[in-house]
């Protein structure tokens, strides 16, 4: 599976950005998919997550009631609405496939990567 993530870019404090992610090579409909971000110097972590099937999300405590995760099995795509961003949201955000039908929360149960795309939010 390959995964491309796109929809990245700079925006200011409190402005809205969509991110996109679309799988090849396999169907990413039997995968949960995840967003993560990771901020220069620091660890990469987890910013959602969606179920195979997309009844089941989780969201970082720092981006809960702002962000919102969504997929198109049909089209084996992954969505991340991004809302009310803050500078603190900066980040190069990775979309991420792992092989299991519940949630996946750690990087290690993630088994496809997309490459990344930066998101700036500038004060």
């Amino acid at each position: 599976v390959q995964l491309q993530a796109s929809g990245g870019g700079l925006v200011q404090a409190g402005g809205s950005l969509r991110l996109s992610c679309t799988a090849s090579g396999g169907s990413s409909s039997t995968y949960c998919m995840g967003w993560f971000r990771q901020a220069p110097g620091r660890e990469r972590e987890i910013v959602a997550a969606i179920s195979w099937g997309g009844a089941s999300t989780y969201y970082a405590d720092s981006v809960k009631g702002r962000f919102a995760i969504s997929r198109d099995n049909d089209k084996n795509m992954v969505f991340l609405q991004m809302n009310s961003l803050k500078p603190e949201d900066t980040a190069v955000y990775y979309c991420a496939a792992g092989e299991l039908y519940g949630l996946a929360y750690v990087l290690n149960e993630y088994d496809y990567w997309g490459q990344g795309t930066q998101v700036t939010v500038s004060s």
